[in-house]
C-alpha cells in the first residue's frame, strides 16, 4: 500500500537526518530521480530540516539578525515544500490519467499529495514524541504524558494511512477524480506582494 511505502521512506529520512542532527548538513537522496520514492524522500527532508529550523527560531535568546536569516530560510523551505507537494500530485495525475471516471465520481476535499504531506509531518511528530516518551532525563510524569500523546499520534497514523490508501484506490477505480489547484502563494511573488514590488 502506498501510505506504508511513504511512511517507511519518511522514517528512513528522519533517522538519516538525526545521525548528524544538523540543519546545515548536506542532502543526499538515495533514490533515483525518476522514482516517486525520490520525491517522497526529498519532501520529508524539507519537512525535517524545517522542523528543526522552527525549534531554533524559538530560542528566546536568539540574535535578531540570526533570527531574520532563519526566517528567510523557513520561507524558502515553505515554498520548496509546496513545490514538492505539487510535483507529487503531478505524479498521481500522470499515473491515473487514463482511468475512466465514473459518472457518479466525486472530488476529494484534498489531493493525494496534500494528505501525504500531512503523513510526512505526522512521521516527525511520532519520532519526536517517542523521543520525549523515552527521554532518560525526563520525569516519569513527563514520559507518561508523552506516551499518551504518542499513542494518539500512532492511532492518527493508522487512520490517515487508511484514508490515503482508500483515496488512491477510489481514484484508480474511477470513484473519485483528481482536480489539483496550484497554491498560488502571493507573498513570495514580486508582482503580487506590494512590499516586494516596492509599493
Amino acid at each position: 500500500m502506498f501510505s506504508e511505502l511513504a511512511f517507511s521512506i519518511f522514517n528512513n529520512c528522519i533517522e538519516k537526518y538525526h545521525i548528524k542532527d544538523d540543519v546545515y548538513q548536506s542532502f543526499d537522496n538515495p533514490y533515483s530521480k525518476d522514482e516517486i520514492e525520490h520525491l517522497l524522500y526529498r519532501k520529508n527532508w524539507i519537512d525535517t530540516v524545517q522542523w528543526h529550523y522552527e525549534d531554533i527560531i524559538r530560542n528566546p535568546e536568539i540574535n535578531p539578525k540570526d533570527a531574520l536569516v532563519l526566517k528567510r530560510k523557513i520561507d524558502a523551505s515553505n515554498q520548496d515544500r509546496t513545490d514538492l507537494v505539487e510535483f507529487i500530485d503531478s505524479y498521481f495525475l500522470n499515473k491515473y490519467q487514463s482511468v475512466e471516471v465514473n459518472s457518479t465520481a466525486t472530488i476529494n476535499t484534498e489531493s493525494p499529495a496534500w494528505a501525504i504531506d500531512r503523513l510526512s509531518i505526522l512521521a516527525l511528530k511520532i519520532y519526536h514524541m517517542n523521543e520525549e516518551a523515552h527521554r532518560s532525563d525526563a520525569s516519569k510524569e513527563h514520559k507518561e504524558k508523552c506516551q499518551i500523546k504518542l499513542n494518539i499520534l500512532l492511532e492518527q497514523k493508522m487512520d490517515l494511512s487508511l484514508a490515503i490508501n482508500q483515496l488512491l484506490a477510489d481514484i484508480e477505480n474511477g470513484n473519485k477524480y483528481m482536480k489539483v489547484y496550484k497554491q498560488m502563494k502571493m507573498y513570495n511573488d514580486e508582482e503580487l506582494n506590494p512590499i516586494l514590488r516596492g509599493k
